[in-house]
């Protein structure tokens, strides 16, 4: 079976380690619990006849002024980046994240999740907006509260990794 890493990347307080633990324990905590370095969990994904296990690492929310350190998304296979509905500035501050994944990773397959769907009335993007991000790379709504949108997400970064594996050979 393979494995193939998957780092979470996204500002503080977007929801990187809860969708994380909806994911892989079925579990979410309305507690905050801000992470310090990276926390490192496991999961099968059965894609058809194919298997994967994705090494997910929960990374620090960052500040976009801040590096990411290379060694934690060095050898990277794809990236689940995580911004908040709610915070403009998580999306704001995306580019910045992701050129300095793509500094450090390469251009590898991304999802990002937009989180807290079950807030979408507090939701400080238009649909205008959330289409215009489609455009650049696949967005999947997610609450990992409900659940909702959970289970897609990681699974259409699974499907993206075995597609990238067949294409590239890594």
């Amino acid at each position: 079976m393979m494995q193939k890493k998957v780092c979470m990347v996204g500002v503080f307080g977007t929801g990187k380690t809860s969708l994380v633990q909806r994911y892989v324990y079925s579990q979410f905590t309305a507690k905050y619990h801000s992470t310090v370095g990276v926390k490192i969990d496991r999961k099968v994904v059965a894609l058809g006849d194919a298997s994967v296990t994705l090494v997910l690492w929960d990374l620090a929310g960052r500040d976009p002024n801040e590096e990411i350190p290379a060694s934690y998304v060095s050898g990277s296979h794809g990236v689940l980046y995580v911004a908040d509905g709610t915070r403009r500035d998580s999306i704001e501050q995306l580019d910045s994240l992701q050129s300095l994944v793509r500094g450090a990773a390469g251009d590898v397959p991304s999802v990002l999740a937009l989180n807290k769907a079950d807030l979408a009335d507090e939701w400080q993007l238009s649909p205008r907006e959330v289409e215009q991000l489609s455009k650049r790379q696949p967005i999947v709504r997610t609450s990992a509260k409900t659940g909702e949108g959970v289970e897609d997400t990681f699974r259409r970064l699974a499907q993206a990794l075995l597609v990238d594996r067949t294409a590239t050979g890594r």
